[in-house]
């Protein structure tokens, strides 16, 4: 074994514990160029150049995903793309972080929006901008989301799978119980028509009103925080303690404890898929999901934009891509042809009609398939709608390490343990302060 010439500093930037680190890195190589993940160009392909992409998609996108590469394997004879399905956004990333410090990872990399974080702090990625002609980049994405992949003006991180969340209803229920045929306006008003919706009783058991996302429900509750004036930081102030995301929190508990008509789920979309609930804010991601359950069902299923509170609000999310710095430049290049190929209109929006993603690429949205798609079911358009209102994320929250988990951990504690926002929140605040004084340093002298 040969010392390692990452520091420390960069490792934890990454994400690591410090023992992790440590360990991975006396035993890891950390210099000199990346080799691939194990697979081989199937004999079909002939000799062609390699590229591995790491995929966090299974189902439905990884299923879409798939056959975009098996469109562009087919379409020329130099490249041969061979995506690797890697579990959730944080087995991906963390299968990454391995891999980089043993000297093997993956060409493309898909990254959530609170992973690329961590290996940009640790100068691990490569800038996208040498690889296209001048402007290329901003012609062909949504300037919103392309600008969240920017830093010191280069381009870490092109969007892909990119979400807001939607506010989806079982129509057919609302209608039964003689509430508008509509999204809410406000939070407030959707409170006073789950008086009649959760009246409706389906195979013997009473609807719920709906659901929270057990794991990763910190990205929905975001913003919700906001909604009620409140945060989870400013810059990177902790604030998830104060008085307006505590009454946000609050809100959530008593529809849960004292009315009883809400709870925590492991898969909310199923449960609003089944009926067991009659409405959800979750992903533009799962909206393909719930139009196959809502048509299997025979219910119609409808979306809107997020109720408001105080105010409106409403946050990103989802996934991109990153390429790291040590691949060779060879396979760095026929990664860029790949990605230059779903960035064509026709593929962007092949992506979106069959995930239910944002057009990530805003020529897409004019293509026969999308636009006759958006045309002929609404549902798909409020995201279209509702994307130039969005804003990125709060600044702790994307990216102070495992600060996604400590959030969702303390709502978790308020949505199944009873207990009080105000201490949920003190609790999770003073493990995002303890976080924000260990990487601070790091993440201000990156940005």
């Amino acid at each position: 074994m040969s010392q390692s010439s990452v520091s420390r500093r960069r490792l934890l930037g990454l994400g690591l514990g410090a023992s992790a680190a440590a360990g991975l890195s006396a035993c890891g190589i950390s210099t000199g160029p990346l080799g691939q993940p194990g697979g081989s160009v199937p004999a079909a392909f002939g000799r062609r150049t390699r590229v591995v992409l790491w995929s966090a998609f299974a189902a439905v996108p990884g299923n879409a995903l798939q056959a975009l590469a098996d469109a562009f394997n087919r379409e020329q004879r130099d490249i041969y793309v061979d995506v690797q399905f890697q579990g959730s956004y944080d087995d991906c990333a963390q299968k990454a972080v391995v891999g980089l410090l043993a000297g093997q990872a993956p060409d493309l990399c898909v990254l959530s929006d609170v992973k690329w974080y961590r290996f940009y702090f640790g100068d691990a990625l490569e800038p996208w901008d040498a690889y296209f002609d001048s402007g290329e980049l901003d012609r062909t994405y949504n300037k919103q989301l392309l600008g969240e992949g920017r830093l010191r003006d280069r381009t870490w991180w092109l969007p892909l799978a990119r979400s807001t969340p939607l506010f989806y209803y079982n129509r057919t229920l609302f209608r039964k119980a003689g509430t508008p045929d509509r999204p809410p306006a406000s939070w407030d008003e959707l409170h006073d028509w789950s008086k009649e919706i959760t009246r409706i009783k389906l195979h013997g058991k009473k609807v719920g009103l709906e659901a929270y996302q057990k794991v990763d429900g910190d990205w929905q509750f975001q913003c919700t925080a906001w909604q009620w004036g409140g945060a989870y930081s400013d810059g990177l102030d902790v604030t998830i303690d104060k008085e307006a995301a505590v009454e946000a929190g609050e809100w959530q508990r008593r529809l849960i404890f004292e009315e009883k008509i809400a709870y925590m789920s492991d898969d909310p979309a199923s449960d609003l898929g089944n009926q067991l609930i009659a409405s959800l804010v979750t992903s533009t991601g799962s909206l393909k999901k719930l139009t196959e359950m809502a048509k299997a069902g025979g219910w119609e299923l409808g979306t809107g934009l997020l109720p408001r509170h105080k105010d409106f609000a409403v946050n990103t999310g989802g996934g991109g891509l990153g390429i790291f710095k040590r691949t060779p430049h060879e396979r760095k290049q026929a990664a860029v042809e790949f990605v230059r190929f779903l960035a064509r209109p026709e593929n962007a929006a092949q992506w979106a009609a069959r995930t239910g993603y944002m057009p990530v690429v805003p020529a897409a949205v004019t293509t026969p398939v999308l636009s006759g798609l958006l045309a002929e079911d609404p549902n798909y358009s409020t995201a279209v709608k509702q994307l130039p209102l969005v804003r990125k994320g709060d600044r702790v929250r994307l990216m102070v390490p495992n600060a996604n988990v400590q959030i969702y951990t303390g709502l978790q504690r308020m949505w199944s343990g009873n207990t009080p926002a105000e201490k949920a929140f003190s609790d999770v605040a003073a493990k995002l302060r303890k976080g924000v004084d260990r990487y601070r340093k790091t993440i201000e002298e990156h940005l």
